[in-house]
């Protein structure tokens, strides 16, 4: 079992440490440059293409855009998001926060370009009730063009989504959903004395309500946790701020000062602060990761606006 943890622990580390963080950050860099910067050019369209879908009913499993948004941050955000800021900092200092931020903005464009595709490549489920797609149909339509014939099966959507399989369903989902499972049951335990194994099996139930039925349930429920999960977030975090608002300035320049450094490169300083920025970033926003996607391609696109930016 050791040797099997050290090969695991050493091929994680290499792909971790470099492949994907080059092909995440280069894929970033490109749809940026492609796209003319539309995360930044349609940062506030985003807000009313988002506040506009907010309470539209929808129809079996269809979902709209504000519920798709809600799925996919719920997906992202967790205790890895709070707790990776602490990590990140233990790691490669103060400045790995200003290359969160800076990973945070190159992500978008691969966010937004993969949830394009998710969209125009979406295909209508067998029922009539709603629509399915991802990387896998994405994939697979890619594949089919760049061939120039009608592929049965292409084997690079098929390897994705195996592994997204294992990942999603399997390791990641066994991993975090145990996590915060557990940070529930002993936050509940010692503030009100709640029995750990009575808070995990009512966290079982809801969980199992919800998923069992299907897409729409699970984005019309997180349509109304998700802002308020992120409306108390932000106003915690307002408030701290608010309280040391003196010590903020003096914040802000030391998370500079640190991610730019430049007497620190021979030290390894800034170089550990970009590499935990571009590691805690990229594990946050799941940008080409290709999970957000398949929640992307069952939301309603019927809006003008939206069409405008798809094409």
């Amino acid at each position: 079992m050791e040797a099997l943890n050290a090969i695991v622990s050493e091929i994680n580390g290499f792909l971790w440490s470099s492949v994907i963080i080059i092909l995440l950050v280069g894929a970033g860099f490109y749809f940026t440059v492609r796209t003319r910067g539309v995360q930044i050019r349609y940062f506030t369209k985003m807000f009313s293409l988002i506040t506009e879908s907010a309470g539209k009913k929808t129809a079996g499993n269809e979902i709209s855009p504000f519920q798709a948004f809600c799925v996919s941050t719920a997906s992202r955000v967790g205790v890895g998001n709070i707790a990776g800021i602490a990590i990140a900092i233990t790691a490669g200092g103060p400045g790995a926060i200003f290359w969160m931020w800076f990973i945070a903005i190159i992500g978008s464009a691969t966010g937004f370009v993969e949830s394009t595709l998710g969209q125009i490549y979406k295909v209508p489920r067998e029922d009539g009730n709603g629509f399915r797609g991802g990387p896998a149909y994405y994939i697979h339509v890619l594949a089919e063009r760049k061939r120039g014939k009608k592929l049965k099966r292409s084997v690079c959507a098929a390897l994705f989504a195996v592994s997204g399989l294992i990942c999603w369903c399997g390791i990641s989902q066994v991993i975090s959903n145990s996590v915060q499972s557990n940070t529930i049951a002993l936050a509940l335990s010692s503030s009100l004395g709640l029995d750990r194994m009575l808070i995990g099996g009512v966290v079982t139930v809801l969980a199992m309500a919800v998923i069992c039925g299907g897409m729409g349930r699970i984005a019309r429920v997180t349509e109304w946790m998700v802002p308020i999960m992120a409306g108390i977030y932000i106003l915690i975090t307002l408030g701290i701020m608010l309280f040391n608002i003196t010590e903020m300035p003096r914040v802000f320049g030391i998370i500079f000062r640190d991610a730019f450094d430049f007497q620190a490169v021979f030290g390894g300083g800034m170089g550990a602060a970009v590499l935990t920025g571009f590691k805690r970033g990229l594990f946050s926003n799941e940008a080409g990761e290709g999970s957000v996607p398949n929640a992307a391609a069952t939301a309603d696109a019927s809006h003008p606006a939206v069409q405008g930016l798809i094409q």
